[in-house]
C-alpha cells in the first residue's frame, strides 16, 4: 500500500487563503459586516426559490434512488466496517454539533414570538406553529441537503476506485478533465474554506452557551479567557480523537456522545411536564407532515414578512455550505453499505435525532413559557440566547447536576463535530487515501492547532461572526456543486448500470 503523502499544492494554498481572508476580514470588519450582511440577504432573498426548489428536488430525487435498482448498490467490498449504532452516531454528531442544543430551547421560542403567515406574535395559533417550524428545518430536508453529497462522494470512492476524498474528484463526472486541473484544486479549497466558515458558526454558537452554564455554575462572568479556556479544553478533546483516528477515537467519542444526550433528553422528558410534551410533539409532527410541501415551497412573496428568508432559506444556505465536509466524512466511514441503506439511514436517523432533541428541549421550553413559570422570551430579548438557556436548564430539578452534565454534553458535542473536521481537512489536503488508509497523524494534528488557533483568535478580536457569514455566502458556489453533483452521478450509474 503506498504511504500517504499530502497535496502539496492544496495544503499550502489552503492554510494561505484561510489566513490571509481571516486577517482581511477581521482587519476590515467594521466594513466587511454590513457588507456580507448584505450580501447574504441578497442571497436569501434572490435565491430564496432556489434553495427551496433544490432541497425538495434532492429530497425526491433520494428516496427515488433508495428504492429505485440503484438502491442495492453496494459501496465497497465485505461487511460493513462499523456497527449500525456507531455508524449512526458518528453520522449524527458530526453533522448536528451544539448547534442542535442551543436552537432546539432558542427556536420555538423565537417562532412563538415572530411567528410565519402573518399569525399574530405570541398566539395559541404562534403556539402551534414553533414547534412545527424546528421539526420542519431540523429533519428530513436538512439531511437531504447533507445525503446527497455523501452518496456521490461514497459512489466515487468506492464503485469508481478513485483513491481520493475531495469534492473535485466527485464531480468529475460532471467536469471531466477539468476536475484534474486548476478549477478541481479551486473547488477543493474553496470547500476547505466553507469547512472552516461551518465550524466557526459552531463555535460562535457553542463556546458562549458553555461559557454561560460555566459562568452560571462557578458564579463567573463570561469573559474573554473563560472562552478561550474552554476552546482549549475542546481543543484537547477533539484533537487527542482525532490523532487516534476513526476507530479508536472518533468513533468511541460518538458512541459517548449519542448515550450522554439520550442520558439529559430522557431526564427532562421524564422529569419535564412529560404528558404536555408528549402531546404538543404529537400535534408538531402532525402539523409539519400535512404542511410538508408548503413549507417547503414557502417564499411568502405577496405579505413579504422575511420569514422564509430569514430562517428556512438561510437553514438550507448554511446547510449546504457545511454538507460538502459531512459528504467527504460519512461517505468515507460507509464502506460495506448499500446506496439504499446510505440514503435511509441519514435521513432517518439523523431526521429522528434532531426530532427527540426539539420534542425533549423545545417542548419543555414552551411549557415554560406557555404556563407562566418562566418568560424565555423576556431573557431571551434582553440578555440573548446563552442567558436564555441557563434559565431554562436552572428551572429542572436537580439544575446543579443538570448544569455541570449540559456543560460536558455541550463540550463532546463540540469535539465530536470537529475531530471529524479535521479528519476530513487532512484527507481533503491529502494525494490519495486506498480503501483503509488514514491521513497521516501529524497531518491531522496540523489541522487540528489551525483551528484551534483561528478560533481562539477570533475569539480575542471578536471576528467569529464575520467567518460565519462568509461561510454561508460560499453556498452560492456550493449550489452550483450540487447541480454538477446530480449531473457526475446520472452520468455514472447510466455508464455503470446500463438497462439489461
Amino acid at each position: 500500500m503506498k504511504k500517504v503523502r499530502i497535496d502539496p499544492f492544496i495544503f499550502w494554498a489552503s492554510i494561505v487563503v484561510i489566513l490571509a481572508a481571516t486577517i482581511l476580514l477581521v482587519i476590515n470588519r467594521a466594513t466587511a459586516e454590513p457588507y456580507l450582511d448584505g450580501l447574504m440577504t441578497a442571497i436569501t432573498y434572490k435565491m430564496d426559490w432556489a434553495f427551496q426548489f433544490l432541497t425538495i428536488g434532492l429530497f425526491i430525487l433520494l428516496v427515488w434512488l433508495a428504492f429505485s435498482r440503484y438502491g442495492k448498490i453496494k459501496l465497497g467490498e465485505g461487511k460493513p466496517e462499523f456497527s449500525t449504532f456507531s455508524w449512526g452516531t458518528m453520522l449524527f454528531t458530526a453533522g448536528m454539533g451544539t448547534s442542535i442544543m442551543y436552537w432546539s430551547m432558542i427556536e420555538p421560542i423565537s417562532y412563538f414570538t415572530g411567528p410565519p403567515f402573518g399569525i399574530e406574535p405570541e398566539s395559541n395559533e404562534a403556539a402551534e406553529w414553533a414547534l412545527t417550524y424546528g421539526l420542519f428545518h431540523w429533519g428530513l430536508s436538512a439531511w437531504s441537503l447533507y445525503a446527497f453529497p455523501t452518496v456521490v462522494i461514497a459512489y466515487s470512492y468506492f464503485i469508481k476506485k478513485r483513491p481520493s476524498l475531495k469534492m473535485s474528484v466527485a464531480l468529475s463526472g460532471a467536469l471531466g478533465k477539468y476536475a484534474d486541473g486548476w478549477l478541481g484544486k479551486l473547488i477543493d479549497i474553496l470547500v476547505i474554506w466553507s469547512l472552516v466558515g461551518g465550524l466557526g458558526t459552531s463555535l460562535g454558537l457553542g463556546v458562549p452557551m458553555v461559557s454561560a452554564v460555566v459562568g452560571s455554575i462557578f458564579g463567573l462572568e463570561q469573559t474573554i479567557t473563560l472562552d478561550t479556556i474552554i476552546v482549549i479544553c475542546i481543543t484537547i478533546i477533539y484533537s487527542a480523537s482525532a490523532y487516534l483516528g476513526l476507530h479508536k477515537g472518533i468513533r468511541r467519542l460518538s458512541d459517548i456522545n449519542v448515550y450522554l444526550a439520550l442520558a439529559i433528553a430522557a431526564f427532562v422528558f421524564l422529569a419535564g411536564p412529560t404528558l404536555f410534551i408528549l402531546t404538543y410533539f404529537t400535534n408538531s409532527f402532525g402539523m409539519m407532515v400535512q404542511n410538508f410541501f408548503m413549507m417547503s415551497f414557502y417564499t411568502d412573496p405577496i405579505n413579504q414578512s422575511g420569514f422564509p428568508q430569514g430562517w428556512t432559506v438561510f437553514y438550507w444556505a448554511w446547510f449546504a455550505a457545511t454538507a460538502p465536509f459531512m459528504g467527504l466524512f460519512v461517505a468515507r466511514i460507509s464502506k460495506g453499505r448499500t446506496i439504499r441503506q446510505l440514503i435511509t439511514h441519514m435521513l432517518l436517523w439523523g431526521s429522528i435525532g434532531g426530532w427527540i432533541f426539539f420534542m425533549v428541549f423545545g417542548g419543555y421550553t414552551m411549557n415554560l413559557q406557555l404556563q407562566d413559570i418562566l418568560s424565555v422570551k423576556d431573557i431571551l430579548t434582553d440578555s440573548g440566547g446563552p442567558a436564555a438557556i441557563v434559565a431554562i436548564l436552572k428551572s429542572l430539578p436537580w439544575s446543579s447536576i443538570v448544569l455541570p452534565f449540559f456543560v460536558l454534553l455541550a463540550v463532546i458535542f463540540l469535539s465530536t463535530s470537529l475531530d471529524s473536521a479535521t479528519y476530513i481537512l487532512s484527507a481533503t489536503a491529502t494525494k490519495e487515501l486506498q480503501d483503509g488508509q488514514e491521513p497521516a497523524r501529524w497531518h491531522r494534528m496540523v489541522w487540528g492547532t489551525i483551528l484551534a488557533a483561528l478560533s481562539i483568535s477570533l475569539l480575542l478580536v471578536g471576528g467569529l461572526r464575520v467567518i460565519q457569514t462568509s461561510a454561508v455566502v460560499v453556498s452560492v458556489p456550493i449550489y452550483i456543486f450540487y447541480l454538477l453533483l446530480i449531473v457526475s452521478l446520472l452520468r455514472w450509474l447510466k455508464e455503470d448500470f446500463p438497462k439489461q
